[in-house]
């Protein structure tokens, strides 16, 4: 069960940060879901950790399951949630962060959506989440790259407390009897990044910061699509893998 302390923090989140904010990073979220699942057609869908129904928002809207149901530790996201009145919502319920308060293989899928970076012990509630779906799906930001260890405090800042490259997140669903079927690496859309500097940090809206920003975007995406999938890892910024469950647990030695 996660702390006291822990759980404060999340609900103080959900009532004082940026609504606009959280919906325009909703979006991309839910739309690279929708396209590492479009092999599956799941019915009964479980998002662990919604947060403040963002993404829910946008999987209603698209019809992406004729059932939702939601997960979340603050009480204040579960209120927010509620509050969207999202027509194929089921039902949307607080839980501890770890014991997912349903029955063995309940849901088709599962949604992990930017939890697992947060999340003390990982792979307890991957185990869970393996025990309520057939297919689980996962994104998290890809925090590592050169220079991390200097940026402690901008990540503890956001909860981040466990950090991931596309190998490394590989690594933990595998070892943990999931096995890969889709993934996708993405990068910050050049409209996010002009949101979080001109809005966020209230920097002064230029042409050139506009089109640095644009250009940016545009060379990496192209030298991604030219050297190949370790460049396009490099460059990411999120990760998302669709996994479907084994009868594999951990076997060590």
């Amino acid at each position: 069960m996660i702390s006291e302390e822990v759980k404060t923090a999340y609900d103080n989140f959900y009532t004082n940060s940026d609504v606009a904010w959280r919906m325009l990073g909703a979006k991309y979220k839910a739309q690279n879901i929708a396209d590492v699942c479009k092999s599956i057609k799941p019915k009964k869908v479980l998002e662990v950790g919604a947060g403040d129904g963002s993404i829910l928002h946008f999987l209603n809207d698209w019809n992406f399951a004729p059932e939702l149901y939601a997960l979340e530790i603050a009480q204040s996201g579960v209120d927010i949630i509620q509050d969207r009145k999202l027509t194929l919502l089921k039902e949307v319920q607080t839980f501890d962060g770890y014991k997912i308060p349903y029955e063995d293989d309940a849901f088709d899928l599962v949604i992990l959506a930017h939890v697992l970076e947060h999340v003390e012990h990982e792979r307890i509630l991957l185990r869970e989440l393996k025990r309520v779906a057939k297919y689980i799906v996962v994104e998290v930001p890809k925090d590592y790259r050169f220079g991390v260890d200097e940026r402690m405090k901008h990540f503890l800042d956001y909860g981040h407390i466990n950090m991931y490259t596309p190998t490394s997140l590989r690594f933990l669903l595998q070892s943990e009897g999931l096995e890969i079927l889709e993934d996708k690496v993405s990068m910050t859309a050049p409209e996010t990044v002009k949101f979080n500097e001109f809005i966020n940090k209230k920097a002064p809206k230029t042409f050139s910061k506009n089109l640095k920003i644009e250009l940016e975007y545009r060379i990496k995406k192209a030298l991604g699509n030219f050297l190949g999938r370790k460049k396009q890892e490099q460059f990411a910024n999120a990760y998302t893998v669709l996994t479907r469950k084994s009868d594999s647990n951990l076997h060590i030695f």
